[in-house]
C-alpha cells in the first residue's frame, strides 16, 4: 500500500493471514517483543516499542519496515504474524 488512504483499500488487503506464511503464527497467540522479527501487511519488520492497548485487547507496534521507508509503521500486535524462536536481541538490530 502506497497510500495512506485507506478509503478505496479491500479490507481483506489490511489484514495478515497465516497461510501466506506457513510456519508463522498469528500475534494474537503471544505479545510480540522488542527488536523481535514480525511479518506485517507491509512485509517484514521488526519491533521498535510495545505501546498502549487497543480495543480489541491486542497490543499497538510501532514496527521498522526491512524494505521501506525508515518511517515508523504501526500495526496491531493482533494483525501481524510471529515465528517463534526467530527473535533478535536488542544488541543485534541493524
Amino acid at each position: 500500500m502506497a497510500t495512506g488512504n485507506t478509503a478505496r483499500v479491500r479490507r481483506e488487503s489490511l489484514r495478515v493471514s497465516s497461510i501466506e506464511r506457513a510456519g508463522w503464527h498469528a500475534g494474537v497467540e503471544r505479545l510480540p517483543e522488542i527488536g523481535e522479527r514480525v511479518y506485517c501487511v507491509e512485509g517484514s519488520a521488526h519491533v521498535v516499542k510495545v505501546l498502549t492497548r487497543l480495543s480489541d485487547g491486542s497490543r499497538l507496534l510501532e514496527l521498522s519496515l526491512h524494505d521501506g521507508p525508515k518511517t515508523p509503521y504501526f500495526a496491531a500486535s493482533s494483525n501481524v504474524l510471529l515465528r517463534d524462536g526467530d527473535q533478535m536481541v536488542a544488541a543485534e538490530l541493524p
